[in-house]
């Protein structure tokens, strides 16, 4: 896990993406709410809406002791999850079971200082098409 975390901090200082397994990650020169603010604006500036943010660093915060874990995974973590009409409809007509990608997810977490702003992968073809839009939003909310 520190190597990952490491590896994102390079290669954000160098501005190039971080694929870890399945996600790709970038650093952002803001602080947490300015990026969140940043990731906000990038997906509702494209037209789309967001159905939900989960404060998933909350919740992994407040349940931590519950569960019997002392460690501290992030200072703050959101996952932002919205969908695309026009495109989703264009992944799903090429195979209707794309539908277990959506609603699409984009990330912003603060750890060790640095704050990242990332996505899930998806698989080639014609999920993409989201990938690109992922890429781009995540891209505008890093300041990259």
């Amino acid at each position: 896990m520190m190597t990952r975390i490491l590896c994102t901090l390079a290669a954000g200082a160098l501005a190039l993406p971080v694929m870890a397994a399945d996600v790709t990650t970038y650093i952002s020169d803001s602080d947490f709410e300015d990026t969140a603010f940043g990731l906000e604006s990038a997906i509702v500036g494209r037209g789309l809406v967001i159905d939900y943010v989960s404060h998933t660093g909350e919740m992994l915060n407040r349940t931590g002791e519950d569960v019997g874990s002392e460690v501290k995974l992030f200072e703050a973590a959101d996952i932002y999850l919205f969908c695309s009409a026009l495109l989703s409809r264009e992944v799903m007509e090429d195979d209707p079971m794309n539908i277990g990608y959506c609603p699409y997810g984009v990330f912003v977490a603060e750890r060790d200082g640095a704050v990242m702003v990332g996505y899930r992968n998806y698989p080639d073809g014609a999920m993409q098409k989201i990938q690109a839009l992922l890429d781009e939003i995540a891209r505008e909310a890093a300041g990259q």
